[in-house]
């Protein structure tokens, strides 16, 4: 479950990280309310969860009262990525020396929250990692131990920033106290700021929570606000599928989470884009995978599908009833490449024979495809 940054920013205060002082705002007259109040430069930011609101317009700097009225009458509805804005972030300003970046998720491999950490902050990290990796360090949290303030301090020295390494290293220790306090999946302080005065501070901040761990948190599964989500998101929880909106043309369908991820890369090896991550998890019938089509299909973006099955506890020929469903009702009307295996692959394929799905062997070659047909794909 994704936070708003101003949710973010409060939570983090409760685990003592300091954060600029800031209110939520529905109106321009609440705006500048605010801003009167604060009396000084504030900054007005788009509340939506979604990434790429400066670029898109939703983060503006006000000098005065009125300049906030007139910044947040200019954010409020705007079409950021398809949700549109209905309400601001009204935090003071502050005069920034140095940006940095902090982040944790949970790297699954080694089973362990791991710390990233880079002197270039206040650009999106995935930026930093494909041109200049070696700006992020990587620090494997022992579950046991947690991360301790003499590593912190050492992890602040390794990655070359500057300022209070003390007080750094404890933001990044309160950060990772948050971390497992609220059972998050992600949490970013991206710019940690140093300020001209020498304070430390979360200027902004993301965490996403971990859905099965909500029961243990009913204060913060109450924060979900569904009218904020991207509606195929809201839909396909309806289903019960792990959906996640992506930006690309090709709709990707798997079952088993690893298969799905294996299935995204793929498509982004051979120069293709996946329009989303959709899994219909183990067992699915072919009510299932219809469903499925039915919200991957919803989305404008998607140019082709690439549905990629291993059969195990899910059935191959279940999963081709639910595309013959999906054609026969006019729902499947864009070009699929399709690869199965495992139990009842025959039985799929027979069943699939003479219909317009391109079948192929091996995922690569559906992936290659796919992309080709969307109009991306190397040769």
């Amino acid at each position: 479950m994704n936070l708003h940054e101003y949710q973010a920013k409060d939570l983090l205060a409760r685990f003592g990280v300091p954060v600029p002082p800031g209110k939520v705002a529905y109106t321009p007259d609440e705006a500048k309310r605010i801003a009167e109040e604060y009396g000084k430069m504030v900054v007005i930011k788009a509340q939506v969860h979604v990434g790429g609101r400066g670029k898109a317009g939703g983060v503006k700097l006000a000098n005065t009262p009125a300049e906030a009225f007139d910044k947040t009458q200019a954010i409020l509805g705007l079409n950021i990525k398809g949700l549109i804005v209905k309400k601001v972030l009204v935090a003071q300003a502050v005069d920034i020396a140095k940006e940095y970046y902090a982040g944790m998720i949970l790297d699954r491999s080694s089973q362990r929250v791991v710390l990233m950490l880079s002197k270039e902050g206040g650009v999106d990290i995935e930026e930093v990692a494909a041109t200049n990796p070696d700006a992020i360090i990587k620090h494997f949290i022992d579950p046991h131990k947690g991360l301790r303030a003499f590593e912190a301090r050492e992890l602040v020295k390794r990655a070359g920033l500057e300022g209070n390494l003390n007080k750094l290293a404890q933001i990044l220790v309160q950060l990772y106290n948050a971390y497992v306090g609220i059972d998050a999946s992600t949490a970013e302080i991206n710019p940690l700021v140093i300020t001209t005065d020498g304070q430390v501070i979360a200027a902004d901040a993301k965490i996403v929570l971990d859905d099965n761990a909500l029961f243990r948190h009913p204060d913060l599964a109450q924060l979900r606000e569904v009218e904020a989500e991207h509606p195929l998101e809201v839909e396909a929880s309806n289903y019960g599928f792990a959906y996640v909106k992506l930006d690309g043309q090709v709709g990707v369908i798997g079952n088993g989470a690893g298969l799905v991820m294996y299935t995204l890369d793929l498509v982004n090896r051979v120069g293709g884009k996946p329009a989303n991550f959709l899994d219909i998890g183990g067992g699915a019938k072919a009510e299932v995978v219809f469903n499925a089509l039915k919200v991957v299909l919803k989305d404008p973006d998607v140019k082709g599908v690439f549905i990629n099955i291993f059969g195990g506890i899910t059935r191959a020929d279940e999963v081709a009833k639910g595309v013959i469903r999906a054609l026969e009702e006019g729902i499947l009307t864009k070009p699929v490449a399709m690869r199965v295996a495992g139990t009842a692959e025959e039985e799929a394929k027979r069943l699939l024979e003479g219909k317009p799905i391109y079948m192929y062997p091996a995922s690569v070659e559906a992936a290659k495809a796919i992309a080709g047909m969307v109009g991306g794909g190397k040769q």
